[in-house]
Formats: structure tokens, C-alpha cells, sequence
């Protein structure tokens, strides 16, 4: 499988920003899938997991109320929307898909990562 992000960017706090990912090499409705940050000196975190039907979703506790995960298999897509973002968000956004239908909190467990999209908001 293989992933490409697109949509980061710069963005002031309280904008919105949606990022893509655009899986190929694969039937994506087979892989579970989710979307990392990584911060300069900080460890790469789950932002938020989707199963490969997109029907059960988990976000980490930092962005629930404020990111949400979707997909669009047949377009081969996952999605994070980014509402009312915050300077502490800046960050290296990484897509990633596991080898199975299963998702995972922890990075080690994805098989398949995307190069990653910047994101920076400015205060």
C-alpha cells in the first residue's frame, strides 16, 4: 500500500484544515487506517484510528470534539478534518494503514505510512 498526504499548511489558531490521504497498491477497504503527529523532540501520537468500513472511529482525547477521521473507499481516501486548530497542534502529519482490517493506538502496529504533511498554526 502505499499512501500520500496532501492538504497541510500554515494556518492561523481557530482555522480549519482538512487533510487528505490517497491510498494506492491495494484494496484499501481491507486496511484499517489512521492519522499520527509527530512535533520536533516529541514521540509520533495517534490522532485518530477508522476500520476499514469507516463505521467505528476513535480520536485521541487532545482533538476529540475538535478533528474527525472519515474515509471514502471507493476513492481509495482517508480524510481528517481539522476544526478550531491550535498553535499546539503544529505538527508532521503522517497517514498510516495496518497490514489487516485491525487499527491500533500504537505506531509500531501500522505497516504502511504516508511521508507526511506539514501543519503549523500560528498564535
Amino acid at each position: 500500500v502505499q499512501l500520500v498526504e496532501s492538504g497541510g499548511g500554515l494556518v492561523q489558531a481557530g482555522g480549519s484544515l482538512r487533510l487528505s490521504c490517497a491510498a494506492s497498491g491495494s484494496t484499501f477497504s481491507n486496511h484499517g487506517a489512521g492519522w499520527f503527529r509527530q512535533a520536533p523532540g516529541k514521540e509520533r501520537e495517534l490522532i485518530a484510528r477508522i476500520s476499514r468500513g469507516g463505521t467505528i472511529t476513535h480520536a485521541a482525547d487532545s482533538v476529540k470534539g475538535r478533528f474527525t477521521i472519515t474515509r471514502d473507499n471507493a476513492r481509495n481516501t482517508v480524510y481528517l478534518k481539522m476544526n478550531s486548530l491550535k498553535p499546539e497542534d503544529t505538527a508532521v502529519y503522517y497517514c498510516a494503514a495496518a497490514r489487516t482490517y485491525m487499527t491500533y493506538n500504537l505506531a509500531g502496529k501500522y505497516d504502511y505510512w504516508g511521508q507526511g504533511t506539514q501543519v503549523t498554526v500560528s498564535s
